[in-house]
């Protein structure tokens, strides 16, 4: 049974023109619109919002009173989650890689903020970031709470229902739509895109969190659509991972200063960062051509720059001394 998901957001997300940019990336003034997902309102807004309506509402449906979720310690989806939380009375803990200490702004100062308790997993790979969260589900349930276990990054073939909704936004906003660029994480976001606007329509700039992110968004997309999605038949750059997930590159540096120079728009150096240079990348190669409707798909996450020192670095050079 699917539950109805419960309201967190501000929907429809505006969509905006970029011509600016769409001239410095070597598009037309007309050809790049930006979707407005970093406005969603709730907790500083972002994508997750969308896959959390669904996930929380199935929680509230089943009984639960604490809401439990993993990620890396600068989790979009974890800070979020801890908004959901506080917005709805409900507990949170989130499982964390790492431990204490190792970075104190960003998204853990909101995640403190809303109130989340934490929970420190140490150097685990994704499968020991599961174990310790079914523990905590455990040590909760002897306590007598109702835990709901929501999956890393939202991503499940209930969560990407928020972006199936995403996709008809879209085609009523862009009717000529030719493709949607966004960041691939943990696969939910665009599943649900290619389950509303097809696989050739969608461009996925992997950001390195999984080791066959195709897999995944198959894995969630397919029972979203009247047709199997096959893997292999995505478009998926894996170009921009550069030397790892938390790895602030070159052509990431670059794509955060031309949104912010170009249209006022902040990106964050681990998903939105990677999705504009993938789109650079896909323009400069013939992947994306002028004249066709491109939207780039901004899924927040503003927190985790303040949470990157490198990138903070990076970013605080760029303002000068006026002389005089």
């Amino acid at each position: 049974m699917i539950h109805p998901p419960v309201p967190l957001g501000t929907f429809p997300t505006p969509l905006e023109p970029a011509p600016r940019l769409a001239a410095a990336l070597g598009l037309g003034p007309d050809d790049l619109w930006v979707k407005r997902d970093d406005l969603t309102g709730l907790g500083g807004g972002g994508n997750k919002i969308r896959k959390l309506e669904w996930a929380v509402g199935a929680a509230l449906a089943e009984g639960a009173d604490t809401l439990v979720t993993t990620g890396a310690p600068q989790s979009n989806h974890a800070r979020l989650t801890a908004a959901a939380g506080a917005r709805l009375g409900l507990r949170v803990v989130l499982v964390l890689r790492g431990a204490p200490g190792a970075s104190r702004s960003g998204n853990l100062a909101l995640d403190g903020l809303f109130g989340a308790r934490l929970a420190w997993a140490g150097a685990v790979d994704q499968a020991g970031l599961d174990a310790a969260a079914a523990e905590v589900c455990a040590r909760l349930r002897a306590g007598g709470s109702r835990p709901a276990l929501i999956p890393f990054g939202g991503s499940s073939v209930l969560g990407a229902r928020g972006y199936l909704r995403c996709g008809a936004e879209l085609r009523e906003q862009l009717p000529d739509l030719r493709t949607a660029v966004v960041a691939l994480g943990s696969g939910g976001t665009m599943a649900g895109l290619v389950a509303a606007l097809g696989s050739a329509s969608v461009l996925g700039v992997d950001v390195g969190a999984l080791a066959d992110p195709a897999a995944a968004v198959a894995e969630f997309a397919t029972p979203l659509t009247t047709e199997e999605v096959a893997p292999e038949g995505l478009r998926i750059r894996r170009d921009q991972v550069g030397a790892g997930y938390a790895a602030l590159t070159g052509p990431v540096r670059e794509a955060l200063r031309l949104a912010a120079r170009t249209e006022g728009l902040a990106l964050d150096p681990t998903y939105t960062g990677r999705a504009l240079a993938g789109l650079h990348a896909a323009v400069r190669d013939g992947g994306i051509r002028p004249g066709e409707k491109t939207v780039f798909l901004h899924t927040g996450g503003l927190p985790g720059l303040f949470g990157h020192p490198d990138a903070l670095a990076f970013a605080e050079e760029g303002a000068t001394v006026l002389d005089g």
